[in-house]
């Protein structure tokens, strides 16, 4: 049962299509960017010195002075990093700026299945036993009250790095960089994890020069650490304002021309992506899968190693191994999607504003991927369960736009104050975890919360287009120029709408709708992937479709292909 879709066109403002034009913007560009929101040419400088100042983030220069203190008195740190990529990238780049500004540093990642999500006080035992000095977290800790205070009764020190959104209570650590604490003015609240440790860098960096310290000796580049900062930004799916465009870019840049770090070559290897080709498609479908995978269902030691070694042969290694975990993360996710599809059978989504969904077979490490799968198909916000510690259930959720889950979950919480042991997360994705006999108790309070926030519009799955893309941008030339430019989350991908005849149509693997399609004296090649239906003669004579366009290379050739994202008669 999929959700009914409408399909809209996005707006084309024609006067800032024409000042993009007028700036030498390509005129396909222009377009897709004027519907975007960009109204003038350099909205799309991305040169590094166009980024927002490290100045602007608050408790930036005081991490860069506690920092700088740890290191000239030759003190001990300790990275405690999170367990997706974001987390991984963000440890990477921790690691390496740290030890180019002369510091000694570690890291910590916990095991997400025992000791769940963040500093809690079990993971500062844990890291107070390594002896540091100075604790800094990076992609968590903005929740972190009582483990700081653990940390804090041990006499070690804490900076928190994170960019999640902050409860009522914040930890008592010595200095706190988030965007989204209260109080930080700096533009943009959107930073990564990773993006936020690389700010922290920055500061740093400039702190030391503040002291002399690269007086005579060459500063270090931090530029370098660009595709680390690209890859975590790009996979944990943030909004990609104008400042996050910018760190994007400038990574992918380096990664085309060659300049990245061993693990990041390695990935590309393994994922047969082309890195002089490297594209923001690569980084969120390819690279960020198989890191992700490692904290999934292994240990995300493996990714930060990968990431984080000069040696292009372990580089290798560490990435093989990631790339298998990958392979064995989609076996079991394509299990659970079945259990999904029987479970959601039974279900009329149309009378409910959420779904609440739990298997007693599920992998917890892949929950967060089954809810997302879910919520794409039925357009509804989503949790899925799975079993945790004894007696709890982990659950990891999705949303819809119009619903920001994390403060849904707060509002469930708030009215049940006992019934989630823990939650966090952002708007499109969040956690908690909950007593397993009190799960037919969330899902009812859930419902209620998500009724009361969403509208029927809303609920009514909607699939933005950039309208009728002209004939002579159907050409490799036009897809290599829309892929090269940097989309993701709140900057989309171009989608294209318009009708077509059809010629005729076949099933591909028992679930892959191949067609061949018509319009004017133009034919094209076209599909949709794990086409729900899964039957042949699926679509009508004419269909009017929203696609993306991209390229097939079959045995050395290149052409034009229609990826479908949705059909209906025309």
């Amino acid at each position: 049962m999929t959700q009914a879709t409408r399909i809209s066109v996005r707006d084309i403002p024609p006067r800032a299509t024409w000042a993009l034009e007028q700036g030498g913007v390509h005129p396909l560009l222009a377009r897709l960017y004027a519907a975007r929101g960009i109204r003038s040419p350099d909205e799309l400088d991305t040169r590094s010195s166009a980024l927002l100042a490290p100045d602007r983030l608050k408790g930036a220069r005081e991490a860069a002075t506690l920092l700088a203190d740890t290191i000239a008195a030759g003190r001990r740190i300790l990275i405690v990093a999170d367990y997706d990529c974001d987390g991984a990238t963000g440890c990477a780049v921790g690691l390496r700026a740290l030890r180019m500004m002369g510091a000694t540093v570690d890291y910590l990642v916990p095991d997400r299945f025992t000791l769940g999500y963040g500093l809690s006080p079990e993971v500062a035992q844990l890291a107070a036993a390594r002896q540091p000095d100075l604790v800094v977290t990076v992609d968590n800790g903005i929740a972190s009250v009582e483990g700081v205070a653990e940390l804090k009764r041990r006499g070690i020190a804490t900076l928190i790095t994170d960019h999640h959104l902050p409860g009522a209570e914040l930890p008592d650590a010595e200095v706190i960089v988030n965007p989204n604490q209260p109080g930080c003015d700096f533009p943009s609240k959107a930073l990564a994890g990773v993006g936020v440790m690389f700010y922290v860098a920055l500061a740093l960096r400039a702190e030391l020069r503040r002291r002399g310290a690269y007086a005579n000796a060459a500063e270090p580049n931090l530029a370098g650490l660009l595709d680390l900062v690209a890859l975590g930004t790009v996979a944990d799916v943030v909004p990609l304002d104008r400042n996050n465009r910018i760190l994007v870019a400038q990574g992918l840049a380096r990664i085309r021309g060659g300049q990245m770090q061993a693990g990041v070559a390695a990935l590309f290897a393994v994922a047969g992506r082309e890195t002089t080709r490297a594209a923001t498609f690569d980084l969120g479908f390819a690279l960020g899968p198989r890191l992700n995978a490692a904290g999934r269902l292994a240990d995300m030691s493996l990714g930060i190693e990968c990431l984080s070694t000069d040696d292009p042969s372990r580089a290798m290694n560490i990435a093989q191994q990631l790339d298998a975990i990958n392979r064995e993360r989609r076996v079991i996710e394509a299990d659970m999607r079945e259990d999904a599809e029987l479970l959601l059978a039974s279900l009329d989504a149309g009378n409910r504003a959420s779904l609440t969904l739990f298997d007693p077979g599920w992998h917890q490490g892949v929950i967060g991927i089954l809810a997302g799968r879910v919520k794409e198909k039925l357009h509804r916000p989503t949790f899925a369960f799975a079993r945790g510690n004894a007696g709890e259930l982990k659950a990891s959720g999705r949303s819809i736009a119009g619903l920001h889950l994390r403060d849904a979950l707060d509002r469930v919480a708030k009215r049940h104050p006992d019934l989630l042991l823990r939650f966090g997360g952002h708007a499109a994705a969040a956690g908690l975890t909950l007593k397993e006999e009190r799960l037919a108790e969330f899902e009812a309070a859930f419902e209620t919360v998500c009724a009361e926030l969403l509208s029927p519009a809303e609920l009514t799955r909607t699939l933005e287009t950039d309208g009728p893309l002209e004939s002579g941008y159907f050409s490799i030339d036009a897809v290599r120029l829309m892929q090269q430019e940097v989309w993701g989350q709140a900057f989309p991908a171009p989608v294209f709408a318009d009708s077509f005849e059809v010629l005729n149509q076949r099933i591909l693997k028992d679930k892959h709708l191949k067609l061949k399609l018509q319009k004017g004296n133009q034919r094209f090649d076209a599909i949709q992937f794990n086409f729900a239906d899964g039957f042949a003669n699926a679509a009508p004579d004419r269909i009017r479709a929203a696609f993306r366009v991209d390229i097939n290379e079959w045995n050395g050739t290149q052409t034009v292909q229609l990826m479908l994202e949705h059909f209906e008669p025309a």
